[in-house]
C-alpha cells in the first residue's frame, strides 16, 4: 500500500475521535456549557445528521479541485469546525461546530477511499479501502478511550484540541505526500468538470438496492451496540469499570475484520457481504439469548465485532462496481451507512421501554434479514465477466479514475 493510503487512515482517525469524543464526554460537557445531558446528546444526533445530509454536497462543491486540494479544503473545514467546539461559549456554537465538522468528515471519508482507490492496482482496491477505514477502526479501539482519558484528566476542552494536534499532522503530511495528477479533479475527471457525470450514476436503479444494503448492515450492529454498555452492565453483569475493556476488546475484533474482509473484498465482495450479514442475524440472536451469561455476553459480542462494521470494505467495493469509484458516490454511501447507525440506535432505543434491555439485539436480527434479502436480486444474476461489461458496470463517472474491475464473480453478480 502506497504511504498515501495509510495517511488517509490517519486522518479519518482523527475525525472520527473527534465525533466519538462527545459520547465520551457527555457529563463533562453539560456541566461546562451549562446544559443538560440530553442536549448534548443532540450534538452526537447533530454530527451524525451533517455527515447524511451536509457531506454529499461539499463533495460535490470540491469535486472540480485536484484530489491535493480538495483534501486541503476538506481538513481545512474540518480544523475550523473543530477549533470552534474548542473554543466554543455556549451550546449554540457548540452545535454549529458540530454541524461542520459532521459535514467535513463525511465529505473526507469519501474523498479519501476515492484516492485510495485510485492509488493502487484494480485488485488491490478492496484492500486498499480496508487500510483506509482502519482509521475508522482505531476511532473505536483508540480513540474513544483517548478522548475521554484526556477530557478527564485536562477537561473536555483539552480532548478537541488533541484531536485538532492529530489532525494538523495529518493535515500537513497528507498534503507533502498527495501526488499532483495533473489534469484531474477529485472525482477522477478533467479538473474543469465532472458534476453531471457522477450524478448521472444516482440514476440506476440498483445502485439504491445496493446503498441500502449498506444501511441494513450497518443499522443491524448498531441497534445493538449503541445500548451496549447498559446491556453489559445490567443485563451480563458486569461492573462499570470493565466495560471499557470489553469495548477496547470490540474494537481490536473490528480490525481484525476489517483487515480480513479488505483481503477479501476484490474477488469475493458478495459472498462476503451476504456471508457477514448470515453471521451477523446468528450471532445477534445469540448475544441476545445469552446476554445474561457473561462468557456467552463476551463471545457474541466480538463475534459481531469480527461481523458487523467489517463490512464496510466489501461494502464500498460492491457499491463502486454499481456506480463509480467518484468520491460524490462514496461520500452518500458514507451518509448511508450514517443512516444505517441513525435507523439502529433509533428501532433500538423504541423498543427498549416495551421489550426490555436485549430487544434491540432483536431489532438488529431482522435488519440483517432485511439486508439478505436485498441481496437476493443479485444470487439470481449469472457470473459472466467480460471486459465490455465491467467497463458498463463502472459506468462514466470513472473516467479517469483506477476502476474497481470485478476479477472473480463478475459485472453481473456485482
Amino acid at each position: 500500500m502506497p504511504l498515501t493510503v495509510h495517511l488517509m487512515a490517519a486522518g479519518i482517525f482523527a475525525m472520527v475521535t473527534s465525533e466519538f469524543l462527545v459520547a465520551g464526554l457527555m457529563p463533562q460537557i453539560a456541566e461546562g456549557l451549562d446544559v443538560s445531558l440530553s442536549q448534548v446528546g443532540y450534538l452526537v444526533t447533530a454530527f451524525a445528521a451533517a455527515m447524511t445530509l451536509g457531506g454529499p454536497f461539499l463533495a460535490a462543491a470540491v469535486l472540480k479541485l485536484r484530489p491535493k486540494r480538495a483534501l486541503t479544503v476538506l481538513f481545512a473545514v474540518f480544523l475550523a469546525g473543530n477549533v470552534l467546539a474548542a473554543l466554543a461559549p455556549g451550546y449554540a456554537v457548540m452545535l454549529v461546530a458540530r454541524l461542520i465538522t459532521g459535514t467535513a468528515s463525511a465529505a473526507f471519508l469519501g474523498a479519501a477511499i476515492s484516492l485510495s482507490v485510485r492509488l493502487v492496482r484494480p485488485e488491490q482496491a478492496g484492500r486498499a479501502v480496508s487500510v483506509a477505514l482502519s482509521g475508522l477502526m482505531l476511532g473505536t479501539l483508540l480513540g474513544l478511550p483517548l478522548s475521554t482519558f484526556v477530557g478527564g484528566l485536562y477537561g473536555w476542552r483539552s480532548a478537541f484540541w488533541v484531536v485538532t494536534a492529530m489532525t494538523v499532522a495529518a493535515a500537513v503530511l497528507t498534503v507533502a505526500r498527495v501526488p499532483r495528477m495533473e489534469g484531474q479533479g477529485a472525482g477522477g475527471s478533467g479538473a474543469g468538470g465532472g458534476i453531471r457525470r457522477e450524478l448521472s450514476v444516482f440514476r440506476r436503479r440498483r445502485l439504491w438496492l445496493v446503498l441500502t444494503t449498506s444501511t441494513l448492515t450497518i443499522g443491524a450492529t448498531f441497534s445493538v451496540f449503541s445500548y451496549v454498555n447498559p446491556i453489559l452492565t445490567e443485563v451480563s453483569g458486569f461492573s462499570t469499570g470493565s466495560v471499557p475493556l470489553l469495548l477496547i476488546a470490540y474494537g481490536a475484533a473490528n480490525l481484525l475484520g476489517n483487515a480480513v474482509v479488505g483481503r477479501l473484498a476484490d474477488r469475493y465482495a458478495f459472498a462476503v457481504l451476504l456471508t457477514g450479514l448470515l453471521s451477523n442475524g446468528v450471532f445477534l440472536a445469540a448475544f441476545a439469548l445469552l446476554a445474561g451469561v457473561r462468557a456467552g455476553a463476551v463471545v457474541f459480542l466480538l463475534a459481531i465485532g469480527l461481523v458487523g462494521v467489517t463490512m464496510n470494505p466489501a461494502m464500498a467495493t460492491r457499491v463502486q462496481r454499481a456506480g463509480n469509484t467518484g468520491p460524490l458516490l462514496n461520500t452518500v454511501h458514507s451518509s448511508f451507512i450514517t443512516l444505517g447507525v441513525l435507523l439502529g440506535s433509533a428501532l433500538g432505543g423504541a423498543a427498549i421501554p416495551h421489550f426490555g434491555l436485549v430487544s434491540p439485539a432483536w431489532i438488529g436480527v431482522g435488519l440483517a434479514a432485511l439486508g439478505v434479502l436485498t441481496l437476493l436480486p443479485d444470487l439470481r444474476r449469472r457470473p459472466g465477466p467480460s471486459p465490455h461489461r465491467a467497463r458498463a458496470a463502472l459506468g462514466p463517472g470513472s473516467t479517469g479514475s483506477r476502476p474497481v474491475l470485478p476479477s472473480h464473480e463478475g459485472a453481473a453478480a456485482e
